[in-house]
């Protein structure tokens, strides 16, 4: 379910995503956030309930009048300050279904952005770490774990096994290009890519299984029931000057830049948040 929902999800933005290459992040990190924006108040005006959250929001306010014309009254100020905590819930309450709507779109469009955006290749001549994790549950030994490099990969150092199932060759590229790394664990052979120099381009991190593979949909998730946990590779941040950087600056910019595109166009829409 998961791979699917990961390809699908790249299947879509890798064709609509960087339309004048992955040399111009500013486009696409300005387009779809704003995008975001828009479509969150569309939601908001057709599954909301756009009178009730009108209505809750001038009792609220209603209750913050009466505290100040009443500020010498103690009960009354209670009494205010209890029925705003009481629309303050049912204010949230409102807000759930929508949230619930545009939970997966907003979720697959900010992963697809730090996937295409966050990371840059490997400069050729650059020495990383592969690390594999074996799930502890399939009874497979760090032993057991073998690695097949291709043209252009070289091993810099022998791998290291650990008492916790974890193996780590330190690996050195070569030579440029989409280079595809090879672990054969338990009868099975799992593929890890590495990308290494070139163009920017959008740059796989992370195989890993479970719900966290959502999160890097660079490659497909790895295999619920397979011997292996996550297979990684160090990852280089992308410089983007004036925008933050890697996935935690992408992320922030991207929520931040959608609200105040929300809140900025609610008006022009005709949305009550």
């Amino acid at each position: 379910m998961i791979e699917l929902y990961n390809g699908a999800s790249s299947a879509l933005f890798d064709v609509v995503m960087a339309p004048f290459g992955h040399r111009f992040p500013l486009f696409d990190l300005l387009l779809w956030p704003v995008l975001m924006g828009i479509g969150a108040l569309q939601v908001y005006k057709y599954v909301s309930n756009q009178k009730a959250i009108a209505r809750v929001k001038s009792q609220i306010s209603m209750r913050l009048l009466e505290i100040r014309l009443f500020s010498h009254d103690i009960l009354q100020v209670l009494r205010s300050t209890g029925g705003i905590l009481l629309r303050n819930g049912l204010y949230l309450g409102h807000n759930l279904l929508p949230l619930a709507v545009m939970i997966v779109p907003i979720t697959a469009l900010m992963v697809q952005l730090v996937a295409h955006y966050a990371y840059a290749p490997s400069p050729a001549g650059a020495v990383e770490l592969l690390r594999v994790e074996l799930d502890p549950r399939a009874g497979v030994s760090s032993r057991d774990v073998s690695l097949e490099l291709p043209a252009g990969v070289a091993l810099d150092a022998p791998g290291v096994r650990t008492a916790d199932g974890q193996v780590f060759w330190r690996l050195r590229a070569e030579r440029e290009g989409d280079h595809v790394l090879k672990v054969a664990v338990g009868g099975e052979t799992y593929e890890k890519a590495w990308a290494v120099g070139g163009d920017p381009r959008k740059v796989p991190v992370k195989r890993l299984r479970s719900w966290e593979a959502l999160l890097y949909p660079g490659e497909p998730a790895l295999p619920a029931a397979g011997p292996l946990r996550s297979l990684e590779l160090a990852a280089h941040t992308r410089p983007l000057r004036f925008l933050p950087e890697g996935e935690v600056g992408i992320l922030l910019w991207t929520l931040v830049l959608s609200l105040v595109a929300g809140f900025s166009l609610k008006g022009l829409f005709g949305v009550t948040i």
